[in-house]
């Protein structure tokens, strides 16, 4: 979850296997102000700095979201991926 003065602007739902060093990103979703003041880009780079070494990957086809890991370099992928393990995982507002 993204937080911003102890209120929830969104979250960054992913999936990620350690010992496959492979993620998915499944969901990016920010309140429509915080759009376009970069919160989803640090969201995104809190996230690889969380999981060093893991690749990362989307299965996102819409426009804001795509645009925004096109700009942080995420390609897309099949629905999910190749590791058979991926765990579910949510950002929390301790880890944002």
């Amino acid at each position: 979850m993204l937080v911003h003065i102890r209120k929830v602007v969104g979250r960054v739902t992913y999936r990620a296997c350690e010992e496959c060093a492979e993620g998915v990103i499944t969901d990016v979703v920010l309140d429509e102000p915080f759009r376009d003041c970069g919160l989803g880009t640090r969201a995104l780079s809190h996230l690889r700095s969380q999981h060093p070494g893991v690749t990362w990957h989307t299965t996102l086809e819409k426009r804001l979201t795509r645009d925004l890991l096109h700009r942080m370099r995420i390609p897309k992928t099949a629905v999910g991926g190749t590791c058979s393990h991926l765990r579910s995982v949510v950002v929390t507002p301790a880890d944002s």
